[in-house]
């Protein structure tokens, strides 16, 4: 291993290499393709990056000037990619390593700029980095060496086509390194395609999937779903805490709610800019904030330092995203704690999903507002404030306190102050429960209500008019009977007499009177039925004559001397050719009427074409005549109307010829 990757560890503070980076930094695999499935937090990221080191850097203990890329890192999501980066560059700061990163939602023309500067390792998301392919922004010719992390994840995104792309552009003399939690077929295939003799390395966590996480699945009913969200983040006060949820909208309604119970709360979700998504994940790593609700696009990859607790509000759709979300926690040796919410209809697929992952869950119930409490009472008492001594700056106010006040007053006090910090736990059904049946509803009293159907009334209406005049709940209330003329209202025993104390001495309620009945109603006034008319009293039909045999017919005329078409009417010649129309005669002049001068010419319907016809030949004309259409109908819009000289129409001819003038009296053609 190269001194300067050995100096960097050091400084970091790691005393040991994980498993799968003591696998991959073995002599005898220097500089060979690898296949390696681990678990998350197994420490992959540092794991390729000194596994490519030899291959990078050769015999050299540093890197020349920057250039063309030599090492190239794809990762499946924005994050991930950065996360990357971020730690390949203290691993190889001392080595002299430039590194770019290529990664949508970034500015495509500064990632242009930083690759033409030169850099030595690119870390790129496969869509960005097909992009700058393609557009001759990236040189591939010297890479050596090519890392695929999270491999299954990128193909379940949909990224094969451009893997492959990718692939088939950079030199086939590389180093390839394909890392995944899991190796499907799809990534089996993939390695078969562009690995050459690829080592296949499984570390012996393999086996044991998560033995730093303690996985709960918690039973909730189904309406205390989100509120037992709000009791393990409360139980567990872990300093940094991620929800999962299926859905944006699911996020949204889960930062919300979990903003206004005072939670610091950031979203992360595919629907978020990648400045947002920066800063939400910068806010988690700062301690701005302690709660994290997000999709699966925060699944794969994300290292948040001190991250104890994983919500699954939602279950996943599959094993190997439990896998993955479970992941963010107990990291590096850290424990962590990975919940599931599993209302009543979700058991049978939560069963199914633990079986798949090959993991044990302790089932129990979501902790309630009184286990909170008292984990709260755990907590206060162990805080180490109490063993810390006292300071000269805090002798006076603690001797005015004790002065002022009792231990008990003092002690209440803390008490209230310690609880005021802290959001309020929520109080639970039980995770089985079931609607009770009713109660009989015991001894009651009838009212008779003026205004039935007649008048509109319904139960809905009169349900609320009533509990608020009489000054009752509506679980004193029984049956409500609407007839047509009046309602029917049972009143609890019990209730009766506060009852008739609200509505008064006077019995209305809203103008409407109130009587009290000795019995029950009936269930009601409908009209009776017409009975109808039995069948046997119906007149009995008419037997119909029966018809007799008809007469056979006989032969009809013979018909075949007759013309297959009809001959045309014969003209003046005798003869029988079709008619030209062309030399068929004009048509008749229609006789003026009575009063108008037989010499007067008609006035034309299109004045352009009555001036191109009057006009004489050789005469040019701005203007061109509209085409006719089917029956000599001119096409197109109507000539302008109003006096030649108006504005409007001053604006149409301009607007039809541009050559036209504007202004003055409109030149007529001769």
């Amino acid at each position: 291993m190269k001194q300067a990757l050995l100096d960097a560890i050091a400084a970091r503070g790691y005393d040991t290499l994980t498993p799968v980076q003591q696998a991959v930094t073995a002599p005898d695999l220097s500089g060979a393709d690898m296949l390696v499935s681990a678990q998350t937090g197994s420490g992959k990221t540092l794991g390729f990056g000194l596994a490519i080191a030899p291959t990078l850097l050769g015999d050299a203990e540093s890197f020349d000037a920057a250039g063309a890329p030599l090492g190239l890192i794809i990762a499946p999501t924005r994050e991930l990619a950065l996360q990357v980066k971020r730690e390949l560059g203290w691993l190889y700061a001392q080595a002299g390593a430039q590194l770019a990163s290529c990664v949508g939602g970034m500015d495509m023309r500064d990632e242009r700029r930083a690759l033409a500067r030169g850099a030595h390792i690119v870390v790129a998301t496969p869509g960005r980095l097909r992009d700058h392919i393609t557009r001759g922004a990236i040189d591939l010719s010297a890479i050596r060496a090519v890392v695929l992390d999270e491999a299954d994840e990128m193909l379940d995104l949909g990224f094969r086509e451009d893997l492959e792309f990718i692939l088939d552009a950079v030199p086939a003399e590389r180093q390839t390194l394909l890392f995944s939690a899991t190796v499907p077929n799809a990534i089996a295939k993939l390695a078969q395609s562009y690995q050459r003799d690829a080592k296949r390395i499984s570390t012996a966590s393999e086996k044991q999937q998560h033995a730093d996480i303690e996985y709960r699945a918690l039973n909730v009913s189904a309406r205390d779903a989100e509120n037992a969200i709000i009791n393990v983040l409360r139980f567990y006060e872990a300093p940094n805490a991620i929800v999962f949820a299926n859905t944006r909208a699911m996020v949204n309604r889960l930062t919300t709610r979990l903003s206004n119970r005072g939670f610091p709360v950031v979203a992360l979700s595919g629907e978020l800019s990648q400045s947002e998504r920066t800063h939400a994940l910068q806010a988690m790593r700062d301690g701005r904030a302690r709660v994290c609700v997000a999709t699966d696009v925060a699944a794969r990859g994300i290292d948040l330092p001190n991250l104890d607790l994983v919500v699954h509000a939602e279950l996943p759709s599959n094993h190997e995203t439990l896998l993955h979300r479970s992941g963010r926690t107990g990291r590096a040796g850290r424990k962590g704690v990975s919940a599931l919410i599993v209302p009543p209809a979700a058991r049978k697929k939560a069963e199914r999903i633990l079986k798949f992952a090959k993991l044990r869950a302790t089932w129990d119930v979501a902790p309630g507002a009184e286990a909170v409490m008292a984990r709260d009472e755990v907590r206060m008492l162990a805080d180490p404030v109490w063993s810390e001594a006292l300071t000269e700056s805090e002798a006076a106010p603690v001797a005015k306190l004790t002065e002022s006040f009792s231990p008990e007053q003092i002690a209440a006090a803390y008490l209230r102050l310690y609880h005021a910090r802290h959001s309020a736990p929520e109080e639970l059904g039980p995770a089985d429960a079931k609607p009770a049946p009713r109660a009989a509803f015991g001894p009651s009293v009838w009212y008779a209500l003026e205004g039935g159907q007649a008048a509109g009334a319904e139960p809905r209406r009169l349900l609320p008019m009533l509990c608020k005049a009489g000054g009752i709940s509506k679980e004193d209330i029984g049956a409500i009977r609407v007839h047509h003329e009046a309602s029917f209202i049972e009143i609890r025993e019990a209730a009766v007499a506060g009852f008739e104390a609200s509505i008064g001495a006077a019995m209305k309620v809203e103008g409407a009177g109130l009587s009290r009945q000795d019995k029950a109603p009936e269930r009601g006034d409908r009209p009776e039925r017409r009975e109808r008319p039995e069948r046997g009293d119906r007149p009995e039909r008419r037997e119909r004559p029966e018809r007799g045999d008809r007469p056979e017919r006989g032969p009809g005329p013979d018909r075949s001397d007759r013309p297959v078409t009809k001959p045309r009417k014969p003209r003046g010649d005798g003869t029988t050719k079709p008619v030209d129309w062309n030399d068929a005669p004009a048509p008749r002049a229609k006789k003026p009427k009575p009063g108008a001068a037989a010499d007067k010419p008609r006035k034309p319907r299109n004045k352009d074409k009555a001036r191109s016809e009057a006009r004489p030949e050789g005469v040019v004309t701005r203007h061109k005549p509209r085409a006719q259409g089917a029956g000599g109908k001119p096409k197109g819009p109507p000539p302008p109307k109003g006096k030649p000289g108006s504005k409007k129409n001053k604006a149409r001819a301009g607007a039809a010829d541009p050559g036209a003038r504007m202004s003055g009296p409109r030149r007529k053609t001769p």
